[in-house]
């Protein structure tokens, strides 16, 4: 992830100030909803990243409608990434909170155009819980979920 991180209080972001047209970005698209940008810190040609307009730090805080109108906006992006770019493939990242790796705490997904050695690592250490355990945690899971 980039070393850049936005320390500025809700409402002065870096993303609020580039949504209200304070700070100069390169467009790619707006709607109601939200808006897509190019990265600065462009990994490869055509990352660009997709944000809510309202300022909300994380997926936990932005609404339902917010969240279908990103994912049909990073789509709508990737469509014209793939038409420019053409990149064997595609990776979508969005990152929630200093531990999830998130760096400017305004919610935004990257769309990234990517290529076999560019230098982009998305791997994890396997735990391979048993069976038993993911059961439990499922059941756990649709405990809270039907709890509302």
């Amino acid at each position: 992830m980039p070393m850049f991180v936005d320390t500025s209080p809700p409402g002065q972001c870096i993303f609020c100030r580039l949504v209200a047209g304070e700070i100069p970005s390169a467009r790619v698209y707006e709607d109601a909803l939200t808006i897509a940008f190019m990265d600065l810190g462009q990994v490869n040609p055509g990352h660009v990243l997709v944000a809510t307009k309202r300022h909300a730090a994380t997926l936990l805080d932005i609404t339902p409608e917010e969240a279908a109108a990103v994912m049909q906006t990073a789509q709508h992006v990737a469509r014209a990434v793939m038409a420019v770019f053409n990149p064997p493939g595609l990776t979508l990242l969005q990152a929630n909170g200093r531990e999830g790796d998130q760096t400017v705490f305004h919610f935004h997904l990257h769309v990234v155009p990517r290529h076999a050695q560019d230098g982009i690592a998305l791997s994890w250490p396997r735990k391979d819980p048993s069976p038993e355990v993911l059961h439990d945690h499922a059941a756990r899971l649709r405990a809270a979920l039907a709890a509302g």
